[in-house]
């Protein structure tokens, strides 16, 4: 009788112990299953590729060039598609502009460029304040600073004039501010600032406002649709709006751009303050940017494996 009663009672025990050994584990498995859904909300994923270039179509876009990248851009516009087939449709009349941009780091660029259109030469800055980020770091918007210098150096006025710097020197302000709502869709808002050293007539202002719009929209794989529209806040007499619609083609790792535009000139107080044309006239002007990408600093994390 003893012998059976100690039996009955181990199995209890060996009963018990599996019961709460059970329930700890049990436990330890919510616990690490809590541990690991708090690792994910701690973690911050920015936002990448709102637009797929520097540039949207005429004006900056809200990306960077990472640090240690030099991209080489050629810029091509054409005259306007309404002269007709003796000077074919615009073709026969270009300017080209080449650009240097660099990063300094991930968050600031800069660049300096020279146009023919009205021999201008610029330089500009661009710093990244706010990325667009989800999770411990939820940004819902991306926010950019561009400071921009223009100094035109074309024929109809005397470098050797004292007030040669006060006809051509210019510099332009903004803040890009944007948002992918998806893979498919982003939109960004440029409030800008162009200042002129001297301006059309006497009674123009020197400061002037403008309110620009951006999109993309992605209708395939390698394919965007963009749209770009600034508003002139404070217009010179006689000038239009600038609107220009392109496609941005993914080639190899570059990005191809293709564009219609009323406005000829492609730096900020060229094409916001000074467009003649009108999308109404046939004053349309063809365009492409083409830009080659070199590493001239190699990231950290593949220096050893290079």
């Amino acid at each position: 009788m003893i012998h059976k009663k100690s039996h009955k009672q181990l199995i209890l025990l060996l009963l018990l112990f599996s019961i709460n050994t059970s329930k700890s584990i049990a436990q330890q498995v919510d616990l690490f299953k809590e541990t690991v859904d708090t690792t994910k909300k701690l973690q911050t994923d920015i936002v990448r590729s709102t637009f797929k270039t520097t540039r949207l179509i005429n004006g900056h876009s809200i990306e960077n060039v990472g640090r240690g990248i030099l991209d080489f851009r050629i810029s091509h516009r054409f005259g306007a598609i309404n002269q007709g087939g003796k000077n074919f449709f615009g073709l026969d009349n270009a300017f080209t502009r080449l650009d240097l941009d660099y990063g300094i780091t991930d968050r600031l660029m800069v660049g300096i460029s020279r146009g023919t259109y009205e021999k201008e030469f610029t330089g500009f800055l661009k710093y990244k304040i706010l990325r667009q980020s989800t999770g411990a770091s939820n940004m819902p918007i991306s926010l950019s600073y561009v400071a921009t210098a223009f100094l035109r150096t074309r024929d109809v006025f005397d470098p050797n004039a004292s007030d040669f710097v006060k006809q051509n020197y210019f510099y332009a302000q903004q803040l890009l501010i944007a948002r992918k709502f998806s893979d498919y869709f982003s939109l960004q808002l440029m409030p800008t600032m162009v200042h002129y050293q001297s301006t059309p007539t006497p009674t123009d202002k020197n400061y002037m406002f403008s309110m620009g719009v951006g999109m993309r929209q992605r209708i395939s794989k390698r394919v965007n649709i963009t749209g770009e529209y600034y508003y002139q806040l404070t217009p010179f007499d006689g000038y239009s709006n600038s609107l220009a619609f392109g496609f941005d083609i993914e080639t190899g790792g570059h990005v191809f751009q293709l564009h219609l535009t009323n406005s000829y000139g492609t730096t900020e107080r060229t094409f916001i303050h000074e467009t003649t044309g009108k999308w109404g006239d046939g004053d349309i002007h063809f365009g492409f940017n083409i830009s080659r990408v070199f590493v001239l600093k190699k990231p950290k994390e593949f220096q050893k494996s290079w």
